[in-house]
This record gives C-alpha cells, structure tokens and sequence, in this order.
C-alpha cells in the first residue's frame, strides 16, 4: 500500500500554509526530519511520501496515480463549521467558479477519467484565521496543528 500525504497552500499567506507547517509535525511525529526552507523537499520511504504544492492542478493526476490511499491537507475559512474538518472524498468533478481552483474531488476524478484509478482519499482541513504576508500562522490556527497531525497519523496507521 502505497500512501501520499499531499499539503497545499500558499507557504507565504499565513494560515493558507497551515498544510506545510501539518506535514512538518507529521514527520516529526514519525521520526522523519523537518524541513527548514519552504522549498526543501520532505524525505519520504517508498510507500509513505510527503508532499506539498502551492495548488492542485490537474497536471499532478499523474504523479498521484502510483498511489493507493492519498491524505490531502488544506486550510479551510468560515464556511465550514468545524475547526478541523476530516471528510471521506470520491471522484466526483465540482465546477468552480474560480479559474485557478481545482478540489481535491476534482482531482481524484481526472485520476479516475484518464487513469482508472479510485484511491481511498481523505480531506483534512484546518481553519485559517489570518491570511496576511508572513510565512507564520496565527496563534489560533497553530493551536489546531496536534489534533490535526494526530487524525492524519491515525489514519495512515489504519489498516484498509
């Protein structure tokens, strides 16, 4: 079983990062090495990898499609009530009025359509509170860093 932890997010817009600063106590956590530039590859084994992207796009279909189960890793705003939301994802295609935006559902369905491929995929977003200029999330969102590192850790220990 081959499994992608995937974080996107702008680094540079506070709390719009929290996917990086999530994969970095993630690793942490399972004894892996931290990165200290925001550009610095995460180390990965073969069938755990760490990934983080500024986006989705559907160019990335094919790098993801090797892989059985994917954990992607958003910030999310006031439209969804939770302070951490974990929701099961399936491949269905959301149009988006945004030019530059693609779900993570999005995405999983371009891997069904060219690949033929249905991983099991999970969503954990985090609230973002402030998404100005700074590399550094807020107080609040950063609090919310353990319970969301401890639900992705859980579920990459989970047996399918």
């Amino acid at each position: 079983m081959r499994t992608l932890v995937l974080g996107y997010g702008n680094r540079d817009r506070q709390d719009d990062g929290v996917a990086w600063h999530l994969l970095a106590e993630i690793r942490k956590r399972l004894g892996f090495k931290e990165p200290y530039l925001i550009d610095e590859s995460f180390e990965s084994q073969d069938s755990l990898i760490f990934v983080f992207q500024l986006q989705l796009m559907p160019e990335i279909a094919e790098e993801i499609s090797p892989f059985d189960r994917i954990c992607f890793l958003d910030a999310h705003t006031g439209s969804i009530p939770e302070e951490i939301h974990c929701e099961n994802l399936s491949a269905v295609y959301q149009h988006s009025p945004l030019t530059h935006h693609l779900t993570a559902s999005s995405l999983l369905s371009i891997l069904q359509t060219i690949y033929h491929k249905t991983p099991e995929a999970i969503l954990v977003s985090v609230r973002g509170k402030e998404f100005g200029y700074s590399p550094d999330l807020s107080s609040e969102t950063a609090k919310l860093i353990p319970q969301a590192a401890q639900i992705v850790i859980d579920w990459i220990s989970k047996e399918k």
